[in-house]
């Protein structure tokens, strides 16, 4: 048995390791190789945790999504990641042929901790650990070359096509949505517009399974965690080095420019 455990443990050490070069200089690769391929969704998470240790960045922020039966919807961003979106900066990325995929989203920043403890948090109490919501474009970049070849458990362990996060203007999220999200992307004089609907229906179903989950496996969320649960409108690319514009409708905009790291 000790051996097993040893193996498993060298499995995901392995991984993370490759994932985590990957990662820090901005290169794709082919998946995981079969011995350290995780087979589960524990298996999956002990990877994306051991990246997190081999991290120096502390966890500035988490995306999360509701779960399935075969899926756990998580990943942490880390602080040299997460920035304030500013027009009069270009935020260095790893771009793909000189474009990025970006998803507009909300983002609830802890004014308070939920660590891990043994009884589960309710709604209520997550509901007023959160200081407020922000508008969020999460950043999307992925480590291996042929992303679609790949399991849901290897993008899982690979911090689920996460590279950032950009965090607009405070608004108020007791607007009603009920009809959608107007999202509008301009770039390059050309405007998209959509009626963006977030995934779980309610935005904030996702944090309340993330503090749930987390709270599970002895983690938890910390005071100054951004969390973004779901993009309102896929996974648009855009043009680096070309500044970008993406309107929420009357709960305010975001502009910002790229280049690439």
């Amino acid at each position: 048995m000790q051996t097993n455990i040893s193996e498993e443990s060298a499995a995901v050490q392995h991984a993370a390791a490759m994932l985590w070069q990957r990662r820090i200089n901005g290169t794709q690769g082919s998946g995981l190789p079969d011995r350290c391929r995780p087979t589960s969704l524990p298996a999956a998470f002990a990877i994306q945790c051991e990246l997190s240790r081999l991290n120096p960045q502390k966890i500035a922020a988490w995306k999360c999504g509701m779960p399935a039966e075969d899926k756990w919807v998580l990943a942490p961003i880390y602080a040299e990641t997460v920035h304030d979106a500013d027009s009069h900066h270009l935020h260095p990325v790893f771009s793909r042929n000189g474009k990025l995929k970006i998803e507009p989203e909300f983002a609830y920043v802890m004014a308070r901790s939920l660590p891990a403890r043994l009884t589960p948090y309710t709604i209520a109490e997550v509901d007023d650990a959160v200081a407020c919501t922000r508008l969020a474009l999460e950043l999307i970049d992925t480590r291996y070359a042929q992303p679609e070849q790949r399991s849901f458990l290897e993008h899982l362990a690979d911090g689920l096509f996460n590279q950032g996060l950009l965090l607009g203007p405070v608004f108020d999220d007791t607007a009603d949505i009920a009809d959608g999200v107007p999202i509008e992307l301009a770039q390059d004089q050309v405007t998209v517009k959509s009626t963006g609907w977030h995934p779980a229906g309610n935005p904030r179903l996702p944090l309340y399974w993330l503090a749930e989950f987390l709270r599970s496996q002895g983690m938890g969320l910390e005071a100054g965690q951004a969390i973004i649960t779901g993009s309102f409108a896929g996974s648009p690319e855009v043009n680096i080095h070309t500044p970008v514009e993406v309107s929420f409708g009357h709960l305010g905009k975001i502009r910002a420019g790229f280049e690439s790291r």
